[in-house]
């Protein structure tokens, strides 16, 4: 059996720790194992490696991904989907496991019903894919978010100023409702629901008017403000339509500074939660993730993603895994509560 990995879409921690658990658990089953590099672009063009556990055994706390990563959408290429399966082929691959949120694994998908064999693995510091209790990556992310809002928290006390900080979440704001709560955010703000710009402000003010002079509020980075649309860097979309998002914190620090009068300050975090070295959660998550995943492999799943459901790892189907998980309405007022 040879099987192949591929890893596509935004970093995040576990990554490696997953491709060291696959390597691992190939070996012992007498399984030759490849990395595909760049996500599906080295599918696309082929570009591959060996893997084997001994050059690989101290992976596991290293951030990022050994096998590079991409945004790649084979189908916006010419002959895109047709390459992926020829180069299957030619590469004696029977199977792939295949690292990725929303779009990676809908890539696969979609492949499946040209003859791919593959399964998924829940790869997204966003938290947004269903049929799986969390992904991995949202933890570690979640744990540096805390850890920077809590030093922001710290000099806007010392300033008696509001802090604004903007994380990561186009379409969900889990890092966000998570990092806010651990925090003690008085104003969270998420996709899941439209800003109300007088709201956040009357919060700061009553705030003030009650001789605490300083607030926090952390927003996801694709929340908006009304109707109006999100704010984007630019109006490049990546090959999956999605765009460039960020923006949203100075808009909302200029606001709250116009509308009263007290300063606001805006952090905007960004990429700084994809990287360093994972949590221990998700380094043990993405582990049992790794060897579950080729254990599927060897019992013939195919179009199923790896996926943890209380204490246990399961197989989920991976076209009900890419409905877009989002933060609850319950978990939202838990977020919102302490306003």
């Amino acid at each position: 059996m040879k099987i192949g990995i591929l890893s596509g879409g935004g970093d995040c921690g576990g990554i490696n720790a997953l491709i060291r658990a696959a390597v691992r658990r190939g070996e012992v089953y007498g399984y030759e194992i490849v990395g595909i590099r760049r996500g599906w672009a080295g599918l696309v063009e082929p570009d591959t490696l060996p893997l084997e556990y001994g050059t690989i055994e101290d992976i596991v706390s290293k951030g990022g991904t050994i096998l590079l990563t991409s945004r790649t959408n084979p189908y916006k290429k010419d002959g895109g989907p047709e390459s992926v399966m020829k180069n299957v082929e030619r590469l004696g691959l029977d199977a792939l496991i295949v690292i990725g949120g929303e779009d990676t694994q809908g890539v696969a998908h979609k492949l499946a019903a040209k003859g791919l064999r593959f399964v998924g693995a829940p790869k997204t510091m966003d938290n947004d894919l269903s049929e799986t209790d969390v992904t991995f990556g949202f933890d570690s992310a979640v744990n540096v978010a805390v850890e920077a809002i809590d030093r922001v928290r710290t000099t806007g006390e010392s300033h008696e100023r509001a802090m604004i900080v903007e994380v990561m979440g186009r379409d969900s704001g889990w890092v966000a409702a998570h990092a806010g709560i651990a925090c003690g955010a008085h104003v969270v703000l998420v996709p899941e629901e439209p800003i109300d710009l007088d709201a956040v402000c009357k919060t700061v003010e009553d705030r003030r008017k009650a001789g605490k002079k300083f607030s926090l509020v952390v927003v996801a980075e694709g929340a908006t403000i009304g109707n109006r649309n999100q704010v984007t860097v630019g109006q490049k979309l990546d090959e999956f339509g999605h765009p460039v998002l960020g923006g949203i914190g100075p808009l909302l620090a200029a606001e709250i500074t116009k509308r009263t009068g007290s300063e606001a300050r805006e952090v905007v975090l960004g990429h700084l939660i994809r990287g360093g070295p994972p949590s221990a959660f998700d380094r043990v998550y993405a582990t049992r993730l790794g060897f579950a995943a080729v254990d599927a492999i060897k019992e013939g799943k195919s179009d199923v993603m790896v996926a943890l459901k209380g204490s246990e790892i399961v197989l989920v189907p991976v076209a009900q895994a890419l409905k877009s998980k989002k933060v609850g309405l319950e978990f939202l007022r838990l977020a919102q509560s302490f306003s």
